[in-house]
């Protein structure tokens, strides 16, 4: 399948035009474990931008997080993208194809900022996915992988992220699979304060879990076990907890009353194999992909809850965020408007800049002959009177161009017909933005 497609991308992309996309999957459509198949980790996210740069790839961000898996880029077809991705996880282009989704110029600007702004996540207002964003786009500007467009772009999304959690309430209550799964044990365990609590994995999410026990359970008695001591040891000394080796977690987990699962592991790391109970036992699996084997629950006394569980929960706040959905959407289109004046913009800069260059050469020949013809000919006036003729009408056609009642590919179809620049727009003199991307929002 995946020659095929490929082999399908070469027969039909012979222009060399490049589009904006977003390229990925998410909960929406694929669960836990198909998610587990396509993530990525930091290496294999760090391998992959750095194909996209040997491919030719100009502007590139990835992340990958338990709730999604997603490339937004520019290349001639959405495969290239694609392949990345499933080149560097376990996942399929079949997988891909039933489970993934392609967005092409403003869909893709549209998904992205619902993303970014916490609209799009598992649980709505989750506001950790914009930092996630933030180290991507970090990520890929050091690997030379951050065009105009795209720092323009972030930065716009970023933007409105500040603006919705200040002004609007939609980020209150439970805004993060974390917090969610602390809220889960608070209403399901009596006597949270005195249960002994183990936390396997401090990633981020472990983080912030483990911040979130310890504010909300008032529990003293949380153990923490960690591949990497070190990282684990950090995290305790600062909340005042206990480590443990990794060597000791099947002795942990027999002491344990609450397990939460939150490593970073490709393959499961807690089966029944590994347990020894003595009495019942709640597990929350935060990880992806999952870090708990299904087999557990053969057990008597074991509950096994995933974080998909915990994000179709609903909890007293989730109708009060939701009122709260119009007023973020309406500032996402205020920062899309901006973003869309700003690339229109620029858009027509090439066209600009070689309409700029043919009046001049039109110009040039005609003082050319002038010269010739007339022998007290004052150059000077001739050309300073030119270049303020060039200008006024090149403002003409930018105010033009400007106008949001403007239809810019028309316009621009029209000038470079009119003009026959169509083939002569200048590379050099202008960024890889305006003469690359001109057409790629339609």
């Amino acid at each position: 399948m995946l020659n095929f497609i490929e082999s399908q991308f070469m027969k039909n992309n012979q222009s060399k035009q490049l589009y904006f996309y977003s390229v990925g999957l998410s909960y929406k459509k694929a669960d836990a474990e198909i998610r587990g198949k396509f993530s990525l980790d930091s290496a294999a996210k760090t391998r992959l931008l750095k194909q996209a740069k040997q491919e030719g790839i100009e502007g590139l961000i990835v992340t990958s997080t338990c709730n999604r898996t997603e490339i937004y880029g520019f290349a001639e077809h959405p495969f290239q993208l694609i392949k990345l991705i499933c080149e560097h996880s376990q996942g399929t282009v079949e997988g891909f194809q039933e489970f993934g989704f392609i967005y092409k110029g403003q869909e893709a600007i549209n998904h992205i900022f619902q993303v970014g702004t916490g609209l799009d996540s598992q649980i709505l207002g989750d506001f950790e996915i914009i930092s996630q964003l933030k180290l991507s786009f970090a990520e890929s500007r050091k690997l030379g992988l951050i065009n105009t467009y795209l720092d323009r772009l972030i930065n716009a999304v970023i933007q409105a992220s500040k603006k919705i959690k200040t002004d609007t309430e939609i980020s209150s209550g439970a805004t993060s699979v974390s917090f969610a799964s602390v809220q889960y044990i608070i209403k399901n365990v009596d006597d949270i304060g005195n249960k002994n609590i183990l936390l396997f994995g401090t990633g981020k999410i472990g983080r912030n879990t483990c911040e979130n026990l310890v504010k909300h359970t008032k529990n003293e008695q949380i153990t923490l076990i960690n591949r990497t001591k070190d990282k684990a040891e950090k995290l305790a000394g600062k909340l005042n907890l206990i480590v443990k080796d990794y060597a000791e977690l099947h002795l942990e987990l027999q002491k344990a009353d609450v397990v939460v699962v939150a490593t970073g592991a490709q393959n499961p790391t807690i089966d029944k194999a590994i347990l020894n109970l003595k009495k019942p036992i709640l597990i929350l699996d935060l990880s992806i992909p999952k870090n708990v084997h299904e087999n557990v629950t053969d057990l008597e006394g074991v509950t096994l809850i995933h974080m998909d569980h915990l994000s179709q929960m609903t909890d007293d706040t989730l109708e009060r965020r939701k009122q709260h959905i119009p007023a973020a959407e309406a500032i996402i289109e205020d920062f899309k408007m901006e973003f869309n004046i700003w690339m229109n913009g620029r858009k027509h800069a090439p066209t600009i800049h070689a309409l700029k260059a043919k009046l001049n050469d039109i110009v040039e020949n005609e003082l050319t002959y002038q010269r010739k013809k007339l022998p007290n000919f004052d150059e000077e006036q001739a050309e300073l009177i030119s270049a303020r003729i060039i200008q006024k009408i090149t403002n003409h056609f930018a105010s033009h161009l400007k106008d949001e009642n403007t239809s810019v590919d028309e316009s621009i179809e029209f000038i470079e017909k009119v003009f026959q620049i169509g083939n002569q727009l200048p590379v050099k003199k202008t960024s890889e933005i305006e003469e690359k991307y001109k057409i790629t929002l339609s």
